[in-house]
């Protein structure tokens, strides 16, 4: 099939031209490659916030001590339906020394989305780059790079789109290319040519090939029917276990608020013991989070997951909350 054609599949899916697209191996990558080929100079100023994947934030502490860039925190309080308050969170943060703004596209640790489209929007205002992380939202719910115009966007293609591990996109505004240094050079690391990102040395062309397979397979449910089948798993487990005595859900059931990914919490009992025995008692994989101000045990049902399986969880819970 070739690199071309991957390309090809995944600017369409992502709204935009393949020449802004870049194939990697995940989101990491390609994020880093945003964080450390942008050019900052001491004393600029980096909006992030504590609920943030951890290896960004270790990308970004390191261009901090490296090269004295100043990172301003802040902390969300989530679930938070008001989407205005999210936006003003960021744009609050803005100073006239502000030269970046990281944004987790959808928080991992409980699936809140943010609203990145108004927040990039409000940054261009201000000549403020922007760099969306978009590892748990590709192929997951519906929107437009081109639309959203980010200056920089990276995902995973292993999580929603189901393609296999080692794959990821890298998406790059057109008119930042060339002024983008590349994670691993090539010979001509200064070029407005995005295939100057995909240097990475001697790697397995299987995994990038089934990308194609991956997509396909999206494609034929559908983004739309995708993004609906996956909005419904999360809500019918959420609405049957949210009145349970001492169960608290820690995600928004508001479309716009959250898709797939879920989290709830049981008073008394730590979220990683929750976690662990839903895995021994019942081989029910899901992840204890406790992360900042987040603290829970994140659910996630895919495509295939079926209301049999999220019965057996809402019983789960049930048992474990009278425990």
């Amino acid at each position: 099939m070739g690199r071309e054609p991957v390309r090809e599949k995944l600017a369409h899916l992502a709204d935009c031209s393949p020449e802004e697209v870049a194939v990697d191996r995940n989101a990491t990558e390609a994020l880093d490659t945003a964080i450390f080929g942008m050019r900052l100079e001491k004393g600029d100023e980096v909006i992030l916030t504590k609920q943030d994947y951890p290896n960004m934030i270790n990308a970004w502490k390191q261009r901090e001590m490296r090269d004295g860039i100043v990172l301003k925190w802040l902390n969300l309080e989530l679930p938070e339906n008001n989407e205005d308050k999210l936006v003003n969170s960021y744009t609050g943060a803005f100073t006239s020394k502000t030269k970046v703004v990281h944004i987790t596209q959808m928080i991992n640790w409980n699936g809140q989305i943010i609203p990145a489209k108004r927040i990039v929007a409000e940054a261009r205002k201000r000549n403020i780059i922007s760099i969306v992380d978009g590892a748990h939202t590709f192929a997951h719910f519906y929107f437009s790079l081109s639309e959203m115009a980010p200056d920089y966007f990276g995902t995973s293609l292993h999580k929603w789109l189901c393609a296999p591990f080692g794959t990821g996109m890298m998406y790059v505004r057109k008119e930042n290319i060339a002024d983008t240094w590349p994670l691993f050079p090539n010979h001509e690391p200064l070029s407005d040519n995005i295939r100057k990102f995909e240097g990475l040395g001697t790697r397995s062309f299987a995994p990038e090939q089934a990308i194609g397979q991956a997509l396909d397979f999206h494609n034929a449910i559908g983004s739309k029917r995708k993004e609906e089948r996956l909005r419904f798993l999360k809500n019918y487990w959420c609405k049957n276990v949210m009145d349970i005595d001492r169960v608290k859900l820690n995600i928004s059931l508001e479309p716009h608020a959250s898709c797939a990914l879920g989290n709830f919490s049981i008073d008394g009992i730590d979220p990683g013991d929750i976690a662990n025995k839903l895995f021994s008692d019942y081989k029910i994989h899901t992840v204890g989070i406790k992360w900042e101000n987040i603290n829970g045990v994140r659910v996630t049902p895919h495509v295939y997951t079926n209301l049999y399986d999220l019965d057996k969880l809402v019983d789960a819970i049930h048992t474990i909350s009278r425990s």
